[in-house]
């Protein structure tokens, strides 16, 4: 029986000696305009969370409370929200949620990669000598406990630890690709390759890395080094670090599955809007594969204090209802009908009004009579009365973004609402 089943406290001092690294610096421009004022890990997701916070949850859930959050591009609202969502660790008991900003401490670039990324803080890293460093997209939707993956990486004897899931083949071109022997040990690695390499026996399906890596901090710290100094490198983990070692040094796979069902965990990459619309009013269904009523596994996150929502006349025509759907704390259905979709905080949904199979951002108004679907609408919109979305695919292509699966982006710039703007 492996080591951590026999000892909890071999994971807790494994994950007590762990620095986990948030890479949350970069833009997400699949995701169009919902990424034009903001980084994809401060995107909304879910009601009333943030992108960030699973990575952020999961650390903590996990027992790892040193973690530093590597920011770059428009960070401004991502570092507010760690700052009020995420002060409640004790730094005398050497807890702490650090931000470490593009700051040029080595290069006089901004981060230039994933890996040069953490090379530009080695001298932050070595303050808190780790024994090893977790390294984390904070882009992505799951829950996951990293102890047990860096058990897995200790008890392999392994330099470095590839996260990994099985994803369809022909959306394996997204993610990096890798081919591993019997012994769950990587022999090729690729980053998203033109022609994934199927699983073997399962043609259908290719092995992707999650962006998630175990490393042992002094194999780290020595290839870093030596990537920087590299001619021609871009600098990237899955690009440079990972192919670069796979042969002379033991690079482990650890597939991330659903220990209780057996199969696949819950892991969503919603780095396009169709993907955003679709995992968010997955969370809608009577058993989604994501519980954020999980008691055991809470997502935390720094929320407003607000009333409760509230769903208010009762007449013929104008009954403010809500179907199927989320509704998230400070929204008012004024006399409007909200049918299978997910509302987050201070929503304001006016009389006659019709909201389907959409997913409405902090702060919107929509206005009466409107009627909405298939919709994603941004944060702060204001929806004049009236307006008809997702409805005639010309038109709406005409004012706003629809997607190629037919969803209609919304942004408070496409409605000449300039709630962001340089003077």
């Amino acid at each position: 029986m492996a080591a951590y089943q026999d000892d909890p406290r071999f994971v807790s001092r494994l994950t007590r000696e762990t620095l986990a690294l948030i890479l949350a610096g970069g833009r997400g421009s699949r995701l169009k305009h919902l990424t034009l004022w903001r980084a994809k890990p401060a995107v909304p997701f879910g009601g009333k969370f943030r992108i960030i916070d699973f990575p952020l949850s999961n650390c903590v859930n996990s027992g790892i409370r040193r973690i530093g959050v590597l920011t770059q591009y428009k960070a401004h609202s991502l570092i507010v929200h760690i700052q009020r969502g995420w002060s409640f660790l004790r730094g005398e008991f050497g807890e702490f949620v650090e931000i470490l900003p593009a700051q040029q401490r080595i290069e006089t670039s901004w981060y230039a990669g994933t890996a040069d990324a953490v090379y530009q803080n080695l001298d932050i890293i070595r303050t808190h000598d780790p024994s090893y460093i977790l390294i984390l997209a904070g882009d992505h939707i799951y829950k996951m406990d990293y102890g047990a993956m860096i058990a897995h990486h200790v008890e392999r004897q392994a330099d470095l630890t590839v996260g990994c899931i099985e994803v369809p083949l022909d959306k394996a071109r997204a993610f990096g690709v890798m081919s591993v022997d019997e012994e769950g040990r990587i022999v090729r690695f690729t980053e998203k390759p033109a022609e994934p390499e199927p699983v073997p026996g399962r043609p259908e399906l290719a092995l992707a890395s999650m962006g998630i890596y175990v490393f042992n901090t002094p194999f780290l710290f020595e290839q870093l080094i030596k990537d920087a100094d590299m001619p021609g490198s871009t600098h990237d983990f899955g690009r440079d670090i990972i192919p670069s070692v796979i042969e002379r040094y033991r690079v482990m796979a650890y597939p991330f599955r659903d220990v209780q069902k057996g199969a696949q965990a819950y892991w969503r990459d919603v780095g396009t809007v169709d993907a955003f619309w679709e995992a968010n009013l997955e969370l809608i269904g009577v058993t989604p594969e994501l519980n954020l009523y999980d008691e055991d596994w809470p997502i935390w996150t720094y929320q407003q204090q607000l009333p409760p929502a509230k769903f208010v006349f009762d007449e013929p025509g104008r009954r403010g209802v809500a179907i199927d759907s989320m509704v998230s704390g400070g929204c008012v259905i004024s006399g409007a009908t909200v049918r299978h979709s997910l509302l987050f905080s201070n929503v304001r949904v006016h009389s006659y009004a019709e909201v389907v199979d959409s997913v409405v951002l902090p702060d919107v108004d929509i206005g009466r009579n409107a009627r909405i679907r298939r919709a994603v609408i941004d944060k702060g919109c204001r929806i004049p009365p009236g307006t008809v979305i997702g409805e005639d695919p010309e038109e709406d292509a005409r004012r706003f973004h629809v997607t190629e699966g037919g969803v209609v982006l919304v942004t408070p710039d496409m409605l000449g609402q300039r709630l962001h703007y340089a003077r």
